[in-house]
């Protein structure tokens, strides 16, 4: 595969770890109209029944804090360890990233540089999170 189809040499070696999503406890995947703010982007998102929730994506030590009602867990399964975040960037470029999970939130809180400054500069409009 060439590089010219991802991002960074990151993305290309994560892309080949990416569980597919019957095999996923959390998938979550949204479009986004980004707000920017001084340190931080905010996009709202509907969930299935149309209820609006909001992410903010912020740059940072990276990690990942999930939203529990946006997952649907069953009874008893614990949240995995790690999640994988993948978008196509306008230039038709994967950027794939490997956060580790930290916790529970009333926001989905995204801690990664790369989607940050990549948010700002208006590179991708949707996001999937799979883990």
């Amino acid at each position: 595969m060439s590089n010219n189809l991802y991002f960074d040499e990151e993305s290309e070696i994560l892309h080949k770890h990416v569980p597919q999503s019957k095999n996923c406890k959390v998938k979550l995947s949204f479009n986004l109209d980004f707000d920017i703010g001084q340190s931080y982007v905010t996009a709202k998102i509907a969930d299935r029944e149309g209820n609006i929730r909001k992410l903010n994506i912020q740059s940072g030590s990276r990690g990942i804090k999930l939203q529990g009602d946006l997952s649907r867990l069953r009874s008893g399964e614990e949240y995995p360890p790690h999640i994988f975040i993948q978008t196509t960037l306008k230039d038709s470029r994967l950027l794939v990233r490997k956060l580790p999970v930290i916790g529970l939130s009333d926001w989905l809180l995204i801690f990664e540089d790369d989607l940050f400054f990549l948010a700002v500069k208006g590179q991708y409009e949707e996001i999937e999170i799979l883990g």
